[in-house]
C-alpha cells in the first residue's frame, strides 16, 4: 500500500474521527462521510480531508473503505440498504470494518463482498479514543491473509494489527477482549468499594497495587476514573453492553456457560437502565454503589 493511496472513512464519530486523521497525516488521499454532517464539517476544520455528501459518493473511487459506525445492523444499513455502498465499491478495492459487530454478521459480509470481487477485513479495535489519537490501538483482525498483508500498512498507522484467522475471527478476539474488559471493570470496581469501606485510603491502594499480578491497563485508566468520579464517555457504558450482549449470544451459539460474563453483562444492563449508559463504562462502580445504597460521587 503506497502513501498516494485513497482512503473512505465512513463514521467519524469517536473513533472514525481520529482515525482519519491520522490517516490522512500519513499522506494518504482520505474522502469522510457522516450521518452527522456537523462532525465531518469539523473534521474537514481541522485537516485537509475530502467530504462526500454520500456514503456512495465517498466509496466509488476508494482502494480502501473503513467503517467505523455503532453496530451490526448500522454496517449492515451502510452496507446493503437501498443505497448499499457495498456494491458501489471498485473491483479489488478492500473493504475494512472496524466496527464491533456479530461474528456471523461478519461472515455474512465477507461472503457477500467476495462474490463482488472485494476483499473483507473485519478489524475491530480496542484502546479507545486514546489509542486512536495516539495511533495505538490492538487491532484484531479476520480474513484472507493476502488482505491482510495488503492493508498491513495502513494498520501500521493506526496502531498494532494481528492477524488472527478467517473472517470473523477479528469479531471472535475482540468479544474476548470485551469480556477481559468488561469482567475487568467489575472485579476492579468492587476491590476499590471493598477498600474504601474498610477505610484504607484509594490513592495508596491504586499504587500499591501497580506492578503485581493484579496491575493491568483497566487498573491504572478505570481505577483512577472510578476515584476521581470521571465518567466522560471515552467507551460509553451502552457500548460496552453491546458487546456483553453479542458475547452471551455467541457463547449461546458455542453452547458455552459462562457465568461471570453473564452476570457482568447483567449489571451493564442495570447501570443503563438507570440512565448512565452514556457514561465511560468505568461507570460501572455507581450500579454496585447503587446495590449497596451508597453515595455516587
Amino acid at each position: 500500500m503506497s502513501d498516494e493511496t485513497t482512503i473512505a472513512v465512513l463514521g467519524t464519530g469517536i473513533m472514525g474521527a481520529p482515525i482519519a486523521r491520522r490517516l490522512t497525516a500519513a499522506f494518504h488521499r482520505v474522502t469522510v462521510w457522516n450521518r452527522s454532517h456537523d462532525k465531518v464539517a469539523r473534521l474537514g476544520d481541522e485537516v485537509p480531508v475530502d467530504i462526500a455528501d454520500t456514503p456512495g459518493a465517498a466509496v466509488e473511487q476508494a482502494e480502501t473503505v473503513i467503517v467505523m459506525l455503532s453496530d451490526g445492523p448500522a454496517c449492515d444499513a451502510l452496507l446493503f440498504g437501498d443505497d448499499g455502498v457495498l456494491s458501489m465499491m471498485c473491483a479489488d478495492s478492500t473493504l475494512i470494518v472496524m466496527s464491533s459487530i456479530p461474528v456471523d454478521t461478519a461472515e455474512r459480509q465477507a461472503e457477500a463482498a467476495r462474490q463482488l470481487g472485494i476483499n473483507y477485513l473485519d478489524a475491530p479495535v480496542s484502546g479507545g479514543e486514546k489509542g486512536a489519537v495516539d495511533g495505538s490501538l490492538a487491532i484484531m483482525v479476520g480474513g484472507e491473509a493476502a488482505a491482510f498483508e495488503r492493508a498491513r500498512t495502513l494498520f501500521d498507522v493506526l496502531g498494532r494489527a494481528v492477524h488472527v484467522g478467517p473472517a470473523g475471527s477479528g469479531q471472535l478476539t475482540k468479544l474476548a477482549n470485551q469480556l477481559i474488559v468488561a469482567n475487568g471493570i467489575a472485579a476492579i470496581a468492587e476491590a476499590l468499594l471493598l477498600a474504601e469501606r474498610g477505610g484504607a485510603d484509594l490513592e495508596r491502594v491504586l499504587e500499591a497495587l501497580q506492578g503485581g499480578f493484579a496491575d493491568s491497563t483497566i487498573l491504572r485508566i478505570h481505577g483512577r476514573r472510578m476515584l476521581e468520579h470521571d465518567h466522560a464517555p471515552g467507551g460509553p457504558a451502552r457500548w460496552q453492553y453491546k458487546d456483553t450482549q453479542t458475547a452471551l449470544r455467541q457463547m449461546e451459539r458455542l453452547a458455552l456457560e459462562l457465568p461471570v460474563s453473564r452476570l457482568v453483562d447483567g449489571l451493564f444492563h442495570d447501570l443503563i437502565e438507570h440512565g448512565d449508559g452514556a457514561l465511560d463504562h468505568s461507570a460501572l462502580i455507581r450500579e454496585l454503589k447503587r446495590r449497596n445504597r451508597l453515595p455516587l460521587d
